[in-house]
């Protein structure tokens, strides 16, 4: 595996390892995707089992139950996961019981070279899950429906092969988006694909803000200190994703009024809005709903981010605080923005890494 710039070429005809790094594994949540990925190639797949940010009860069990209907044996055992699937996926149909992205994506990972015909029923419909079959196509492989609840894989002897460019990060783009409603000013999103922003669209014109849309650019203009929105509750996609509430939860800690947040995903997605309030923010919260009563402005503080999008909603709202702000742990940042700090810094944002 090599990089050259923006590019990542990958050779996996030599590779034959079934173990995933038990440090690698403990750094992301999303790394149990490995499993169905590395069973099909493999027939065996051994992990730790993953870690990632903190947000809560995130069981693992909508992927192990899938796995098991493909024909895969299981065993876990102090803390790790083997998974034995000698013979490949066969094909069957799966209903699962949350739309969950990762374990949609494991079972496509796991059939694309399957034996016979594999639905996944109540599939999630993320944008993400449709480039995921996009790209495997392009490799030779046979997913029907992908972006619909049903999702069905015609497994083929073997992938080849290929080039693909990876959706542009719907989440990157609302983060840009949420930090010009809050900071004030006029910022240009390029490459930016609409109907995967609708809800932060709308949200963002119920607050007043002007969102000007022409040939895949978003252009959010915004004076200081745009009004609350209402309610917005997180959804599994095409309702408003749950990464992209920190975000909006730190612009509307400034706004006119009061607005109320749901959080509907993750049990303890709130951890960092005790660090908003060290910024100055007024937040209530009760369970899975905030309350937050924007404030004319906020100050200064040295804050901790303790998970990714909670961590990129501290630096939306430092860069509205007067004074010098300071924000640790930014590891968590770095795993879902590359260089936030020049991200935001060609936008006129006094910000460095130190």
């Amino acid at each position: 595996c090599s990089r050259q710039g923006s590019t990542v070429i990958i050779d996996s005809s030599n590779s034959d390892c079934c173990e995933i790094p038990e440090c690698l594994m403990h750094e992301m949540r999303s790394s149990i995707v490995f499993m169905g990925a590395v069973a099909a190639k493999c027939g065996r797949a051994v992990m730790s089992l993953p870690g990632g940010c903190e947000l809560g009860p995130r069981p693992i069990d909508l992927h192990l139950d899938a796995l098991r209907r493909l024909g895969a044996k299981i065993e876990c055992t102090s803390g790790h996961v083997i998974c034995d699937m000698p013979n490949g996926a066969r094909g069957v149909d799966i209903h699962l019981k949350f739309p969950s992205v990762g374990a949609t994506e494991n079972i496509i990972l796991a059939t694309a070279t399957g034996k016979g015909t594999t639905v996944i029923r109540n599939a999630a419909k993320e944008p993400e899950i449709i480039d995921l079959a996009v790209f495997l196509n392009k490799a030779g492989a046979n997913i029907l429906g992908a972006g619909t609840d049903t999702v069905i894989i015609n497994g083929v002897k073997q992938l080849h092969g290929t080039e693909h460019t990876v959706m542009a990060d719907r989440i990157i783009a609302a983060t840009c988006m949420f930090a010009a409603a809050a900071c004030g000013g006029k910022v240009t999103v390029k490459n930016a694909v609409v109907e995967h922003l609708t809800p932060i669209i709308s949200c963002l014109k119920d607050s007043g803000c002007d969102v000007d849309i022409s040939n895949e650019r978003l252009t959010v203009e915004s004076v200081f200190r745009p009004h609350n929105f209402d309610t917005v509750t997180t959804q599994p996609y095409p309702g408003f994703p749950t990464d992209a509430g920190p975000p909006l939860v730190a612009m509307s800690s400034i706004t006119k009024g009061t607005g109320v947040f749901v959080e509907n995903i993750f049990d303890n997605r709130f951890r960092y809005i005790d660090e908003l309030k060290r910024l100055g923010a007024d937040i209530k919260t009760v369970g899975r709903v905030a309350v937050i009563t924007g404030v004319k402005h906020l100050t200064c503080a040295e804050v901790q981010a303790h998970d990714l999008r909670g961590g990129a909603a501290l630096v939306v709202a430092a860069m509205t605080a007067s004074g010098l702000s300071r924000i640790n742990n930014t590891d968590f940042i770095d795993r879902g923005y590359e260089k936030i700090e020049n991200i935001f810094g060609a936008l006129g944002a006094d910000i460095k890494r130190f």
